[in-house]
C-alpha cells in the first residue's frame, strides 16, 4: 500500500458489509487513512471479531449489526452514524445473489431479493444517510457493482442485472447530490479473491477464459479495490462523480 498518511484523518465512514472480502478491506483501508469508521453486517460475531480485529491494530472501529433489508435496523445504522458527529463517507458494500443459474429458471422471490438487497437498499440508505452527507464538506457515496453489469454470466441469475441497475442509480444518484457537492461513484471489480467469487474461482473453464482476456493474468485482491475506494473517499477525488470505474485488471479494455 501507498502512503496516504491520513488523508482522511477526521472523516467518517460507514460500509455496509464490511465484516469480510471487499467491504473488509475498505473498512481497514479508510481507517488507516485515518477515518472513524463503522463496520456492519448480519451477524452479531462477525461484527465483533471485524472490530476487535481492527482497533487491536490501533485503528478507530465500531460496529453495528444490520441487515440492510430491514427498515428498523436500517434505521439503527442510521443512528450509529449520527451518534459520530456526522458523516463525510458512505460505501454500500453489502450485496446477495440467492440464485444461480439462468433467469429463465430464476424464481420470483429470488429476483425480488437481489433487486431488494442489490439495488432499492443502496437507493434508501442513500435517503436516509443524506441529511448527514449533506452537511459534510467532503461528502462521498460509494456504490459496490460487477464486471457482470457489462459482461453477464449466464449462471449468475438476475446478479448481473441488479448491478447494471446500480450503475444507472449511481448516476442519477450523482445528478440529485451534486447540489450538495455530494460524489457518488460506482466500484466495478472483476474477479476478486472473496468467499463471494469462489465458485467463479473454482470453475476451471471460467477461470481460463477469465485469464486469456485479462491484461493481468489473475485475479484481483480486496486491497486493490480499496486503494480505488480510499481514493474517492478523499480530496483527490473532488471532480470525480457519476463514474462507474473498472478493477477487472484490464478485462474490459479486451472486450
Amino acid at each position: 500500500m501507498l502512503n496516504n498518511a491520513l488523508r482522511l484523518q477526521g472523516r467518517k465512514a460507514l460500509v455496509t458489509g464490511s465484516t469480510s472480502g471487499i467491504g473488509l478491506a475498505i473498512a481497514e483501508r479508510l481507517a488507516t487513512e485515518g477515518a472513524k469508521v463503522i463496520v456492519s453486517s448480519r451477524q452479531q460475531n462477525n461484527v465483533d471479531d471485524t472490530v476487535k480485529s481492527l482497533t487491536d491494530k490501533g485503528l478507530d472501529v465500531r460496529g453495528v449489526v444490520c441487515h440492510i433489508g430491514k427498515t428498523e435496523e436500517r434505521k439503527n445504522l442510521v443512528k450509529e452514524a449520527e451518534k459520530l458527529g456526522g458523516l463525510d463517507i458512505f460505501v454500500q458494500c453489502a450485496g446477495v445473489n440467492p440464485f444461480m443459474g439462468s433467469i429463465l429458471d430464476c424464481p420470483e422471490e429470488a429476483w425480488d431479493k437481489t433487486f431488494d438487497i442489490n439495488v432499492k437498499t443502496s437507493w434508501l440508505l442513500t435517503k436516509e444517510l443524506f441529511h448527514l452527507l449533506k452537511q459534510s464538506k467532503h461528502g462521498r457515496v460509494i456504490y459496490n457493482s460487477s464486471v457482470s453489469a457489462f459482461i453477464p454470466y449466464e449462471v449468475l441469475g438476475a446478479y448481473p442485472i441488479s448491478k447494471m441497475a446500480l450503475i444507472s442509480l449511481t448516476k442519477m444518484a450523482a445528478l440529485h447530490l451534486g447540489h450538495w457537492n455530494v460524489t457518488v461513484n460506482c466500484l466495478v471489480p472483476g474477479v476478486i479473491e472473496t468467499p463471494f467469487s469462489e465458485i467463479l474461482m473454482q470453475d476451471e473453464l471460467g477461470k481460463e477464459n477469465w485469464m486469456a482476456l485479462s491484461c493481468i493474468k489473475r485475479f484481483g485482491k480486496p486491497n486493490e479495490v480499496a486503494g480505488l475506494t480510499a481514493f474517492l473517499a478523499s480530496d483527490d477525488s473532488t471532480y470525480i462523480s457519476g463514474e462507474a470505474i473498472c478493477i477487472t485488471g484490464g478485462f474490459l479494455s479486451r472486450m
